[in-house]
């Protein structure tokens, strides 16, 4: 069951949706959102998906754009963004309206359907895309005052990300210790201050001994009653290009 059901139309406020509905997801869990385009599956039959969706929902956000009342399909009572609105009131499911941008205004019940009439006297919040961050948050504080079991659902989300963390554990080091838990690109491993050089990755390793360079080089010298080396693969041009 979906917590929030994300009422939007197609090119007056489905961005926002998609934002609102990556927040959500982020921050409560994965189906936390029901947003038609993202959680009807294919072969579904979208209506009853739709209506479905509002019914088990706990609180319904309508995204409001700039064309939102004056959208001629609002008028008509086949429109899926108007029957949403009107299942969630019928229902006695929260409605939380959120004007996208700057200058969107305040929804007037004069504009609206008499259906509709009801979401003009509702508190709404804002989404400006240029402060979204901060905006997806109060959206996120909002819904939780609605829908106190929210709470709950952010603390298991948070809960089921700590566990994908990496757990590492040391002895004692002398010298300098990383750990990482995402690596990407070419990575060697240093550790500093050991008992003599230790080098892994490519490149090559220089102490007190003769020099070597190229892939899979070994040299070993100590007590060994000698000095024994090995060396792989086709020699390297010299870095001058032999001139």
């Amino acid at each position: 069951m979906a917590d929030v059901f994300v009422n939007y139309r197609t090119g007056d406020g489905d961005k926002s949706a998609v934002l609102i509905e990556r927040e959500l997801s982020h921050r409560f869990g994965k189906d936390t959102a029901f947003r038609a385009s993202a959680s009807i599956k294919p072969g579904r039959r979208y209506p009853e998906a739709l209506l479905s969706g509002v019914r088990r929902s706990a609180v319904l956000l309508a995204v409001i754009g700039p064309e939102w009342a004056r959208w001629p399909s609002l008028h008509e009572e086949g429109d899926w963004v108007r029957r949403e609105i009107v299942e969630a009131f019928s229902c006695g499911i929260p409605v939380l309206p959120v004007l996208e941008g700057r200058t969107t205004e305040r929804l007037r019940a004069a504009d609206l359907p008499a259906e509709l009439a009801e979401i003009a006297e509702i508190q709404s919040t804002r989404l400006d895309l240029h402060q979204a961050e901060s905006d997806l948050i109060r959206i996120g504080d909002a819904l939780v005052e609605l829908v106190p079991s929210l709470l709950e659902a952010e603390r298991s989300a948070a809960g089921d990300e700590a566990a994908g963390a990496v757990h590492n554990t040391m002895g004692e080091v002398h010298g300098t210790a990383v750990q990482s838990r995402d690596i990407t690109g070419d990575v060697g491993t240093v550790i500093k201050g050991s008992q003599g050089p230790v080098h892994t990755g490519r490149g090559n390793l220089y102490h007190q001994s003769p020099h070597f360079s190229g892939d899979g080089a070994t040299f070993v010298a100590g007590d060994n009653h000698g000095g024994i080396g090995h060396r792989f693969g086709e020699p390297r041009r010299p870095e001058d290009g032999g001139r």
